[in-house]
């Protein structure tokens, strides 16, 4: 039940008496506040009527706080500075300075666009506290439907959901190989140069993407690859091309991780490099702040490109 005399207390009679006693004087704590010296006396007095004792001890000399008061004082302030906590955190969580935000990728943060992307991020908003998830592509869309990540940054857009999404960036596929591979000799490496090799995968996406591009450069069965998918990380894939257990195709952000006795090089077509499309998706209606900022610093970060909903 409501203490009695609770309702009558207003934020203005704490400051009142705060101020009066970090001052010892009614006068100057009025001249503290900028109110008159009877608007202060009056505050206090309610106070002290609401909480059913005296304050403080009146004198000419100025005043000072009973037994009693010392308590009330305490707690006051303690009032004041939550009360003053809340404004500074509602306006920063408002402006998206504080709060939480989940992305989701299934790139490496090794190196490249993302990494940089949420360095950029941490060094602007430093009190957002930032959730990396890491997944396979199917799972980050359905992660985003759920409102379990705020944003995925995944390979290629997807047309299946109710998201928005921005295209960001695309990144080289490179050939991770042991040193004393018989392709490391070679700057460049061609789709047709893996047709007698054995490529590793990770059931991790990217992989499937670049699945799709190893098969659409080697039309004919006969020269593609052995492709082996291990249910695993690319981490783990790449200690398994180290071990001399095949070669792996890997995403350009993947070199800033290396392992001992293992070399990248570029997969190219006649064309060129070979590269993969990535988006940033994210749910309409989500109404995080952080996520705004986020989406903002992408769109500056990459000003050619633009929004689809």
């Amino acid at each position: 039940m409501p203490i009695a005399g609770a309702k009558n207390i207003d934020l203005h009679h704490l400051r009142s008496a705060v101020a009066a006693a970090d001052c010892g004087s009614f006068r100057q704590a009025a001249g503290t506040l900028g109110i008159r010296h009877s608007v202060l006396s009056r505050s206090i007095g309610q106070l002290e009527h609401s909480v059913g004792v005296a304050l403080f001890r009146r004198s000419r000399g100025g005043v000072v706080p009973t037994f009693a008061g010392r308590r009330v004082l305490q707690i006051s302030r303690m009032i004041l500075e939550q009360v003053d906590t809340l404004i500074v955190t509602g306006r920063a969580s408002g402006r998206g300075d504080t709060g939480r935000l989940s992305i989701g990728f299934c790139t490496s943060i090794s190196a490249g666009n993302l990494r940089a992307s949420l360095v950029e991020f941490k060094q602007r908003s430093p009190q957002v506290e930032l959730a990396a998830v890491e997944r396979s592509r199917t799972r980050l869309i359905n992660s985003l439907r759920s409102g379990t990540v705020d944003i995925a940054i995944i390979p290629g857009a997807d047309s299946s959901t109710d998201s928005r999404r921005l295209p960001v960036w695309s990144e080289r596929i490179l050939m991770a190989l042991p040193r004393d591979h018989q392709l490391a000799t070679r700057e460049i490496i061609y789709w047709t140069d893996l047709s007698d090799e054995t490529v590793l995968l990770s059931v991790c996406d990217p992989g499937a993407h670049i699945e799709d591009l190893l098969v659409s450069h080697l039309i004919v069965d006969a020269k593609r690859p052995n492709i082996e998918w291990h249910d695993v990380s690319r981490g783990i894939v790449k200690s398994l091309v180290s071990m001399g257990l095949g070669v792996g195709l890997v995403m350009e952000s993947d070199v800033g991780v290396s392992l001992a006795g293992l070399t990248y090089r570029e997969v190219q077509s006649g064309a060129g490099p070979s590269r993969i499309d990535f988006y940033a998706h994210w749910l309409a209606d989500n109404e995080n702040p952080a996520l705004r900022r986020f989406v903002a610093l992408l769109a500056e970060r990459y000003p050619s490109t633009s929004v689809f909903g």
